[in-house]
Parts: C-alpha cells; sequence; structure tokens
C-alpha cells in the first residue's frame, strides 16, 4: 500500500484508488493529484491500496479487498491484512474512493445512508446518481467509517473513467475544503437510490443483460439471460451495478428511487 500527505497538519481527508487492481482509474486520479501544483487548504493523504494487484492487473489474488474489511492484522489472505492496514490508515477521515465498473459509463456515487455529511458533499460531485447501500455493505469499506463516498467513475480501463476519476476527485476536495471550490458543481435534484436485494445469476456459459442502470424494469419484464433462458421481473425495481459479467454470482442489484438530494 503505498500512504502520501500533501498540505500542512493531520490529514482528516483521504482519497483511495486501487482497491480493486484492474479499475485503473483511481490509481490515475491519485497520481495526478500528486503530480498537480495545487494550493491545498487542508491536509490530504492519498492512497493506492492494492498495490500486488495493480501490478498484476487483477481485480484482487486471494479475496476481494473491498469484502474483506474490517481485514486482520495476522489474516490468511494478502487482503485481509491489507484491509486492516487500509481501516487503520483511514478510519479517521472523511473518504472518497474510486472505482470502475462493467455496467455503467457514467458516475454515481454509493453511499452508506444519505446523511447530513452525504447531503453536503454528494451535490458537489458531478454524479448521475447517490445509491445507499443500507444492508449491502458486509466486507466494505463501510465497515470502517460511514464519512465515506465511493464513486464509480465509468467502465472499467476506460480513458473516459481514469478523467472522471480526476474530475470527481477535484470536486470532492473542493467540497471537503481542501481546494478552492471555484466551478464545483451544484446540483439542483440529484436522484437517490436504495438498494434493496442482489439480483442472482445461474451458472451458465454466456449472459446478456437487457435492462438499463437506473432505468426501471417493470413486473413481467425480460431484464437477463443465462444460456438463452431469460430472467423476467417478478416487481418493479430499478437495476445498479448490473453487468452480464460483472460479478460471479449476482448480475447486479435492485433498487428503488426514494428521492433527491439539493445542495
Amino acid at each position: 500500500m503505498r500512504v502520501e500527505t500533501v498540505g500542512e497538519g493531520t490529514p482528516q481527508i483521504a482519497v483511495v484508488g486501487g482497491i480493486h487492481g484492474d479499475e485503473p482509474c483511481g490509481v490515475h486520479a491519485v497520481e495526478t493529484l500528486l503530480a498537480a501544483d495545487l494550493d491545498y487548504q487542508r491536509p490530504v493523504k492519498f492512497v493506492i491500496a492494492n498495490e500486488a494487484a495493480q501490478e498484476q492487473g487483477v481485480r484482487y489474488l486471494e479475496e476481494d479487498l473491498n469484502r474483506a474489511f474490517p481485514g486482520d492484522p495476522d489474516g490468511e489472505t494478502h487482503e485481509s491484512r491489507l484491509a486492516h492496514e487500509l481501516a487503520m490508515e483511514v478510519a479517521d477521515c472523511q473518504i472518497l474512493a474510486l472505482h470502475s465498473t462493467q455496467s455503467y459509463d457514467g458516475l454515481f456515487a454509493l453511499v452508506d445512508r444519505v446523511r447530513e455529511y452525504e447531503r453536503r458533499i454528494c451535490p458537489r460531485l458531478t454524479v448521475d446518481a447517490v445509491v445507499e447501500t443500507c444492508d449491502f455493505k458486509e466486507g466494505r469499506l463501510f465497515e470502517v467509517t460511514r464519512r465515506l463516498i465511493e464513486v464509480e467513475c465509468g467502465f472499467q480501463g476506460s480513458e473516459t473513467a481514469a478523467e472522471n476519476a480526476v474530475q470527481v476527485t477535484r470536486e470532492f476536495l473542493a467540497a471537503a475544503g481542501a481546494l478552492p471550490d471555484e466551478g464545483a458543481p451544484h446540483r439542483d435534484e440529484l436522484p437517490v437510490y436504495r438498494l434493496t436485494a442482489s439480483v442472482p445469476k445461474d451458472h451458465a456459459e454466456a449472459y446478456d443483460v437487457y435492462a438499463t442502470n437506473f432505468r426501471q424494469v417493470r413486473t413481467g419484464q425480460p431484464y437477463a439471460s443465462a444460456d438463452g433462458r431469460e430472467y423476467v421481473a417478478e416487481e418493479d425495481f430499478y437495476p445498479v451495478l448490473m453487468s452480464a459479467y460483472g460479478y460471479e454470482n449476482v448480475f447486479g442489484y435492485a433498487a428503488d428511487r426514494v428521492g433527491t438530494l439539493e445542495s
């Protein structure tokens, strides 16, 4: 794990990239901000988390780091030990964690729940939506702190995701008071969704997803297939992180739309 601090004093703000080694956008954002000549008004801790997985270009070495928190200093896996180390490093900070997906080309934020902190920060970010993870945070960095905003920055490995990660990091740092906020967005209405269920998939050779993330799937509407067998919605839902091959055992998640945030 690589940790670098900019600015004077003890950081209470952290930016974390590279939790998954095959998602380079966060690493690019961290390296870009570290290389920039910026006038930090508050100290910031920049972290590249799973360097070993990043070097091999894989999501993780032994287990998914973002399912391993709070971790164990004597854990049996590299990621279990790393989760503990990362948790100790950032637990006292407000955190931006950068990710990318195989399911959505835009940006959206994931939070524990929408509280005062999220209401203050999220409308300042160029994201399309905010998603409350609620009961779907087991093993994730949310186990360490609730002052965490994860942002999915676009398609995994794309130049657009890398550019988006830099932009949203600057916006987060401005919203947190670490950088001047000139030109930062102030969203009037930002939709909020709440995860309600995972969407399982059976073992198959080939998968397809018909649903579009954040676009409602109606009862009786086919939303995916496995080896040609279609899955049909039993009730209305909004798909989130839905993709054919992004996860091993699920297509993604079902969510309800629960309101909006305003800056």
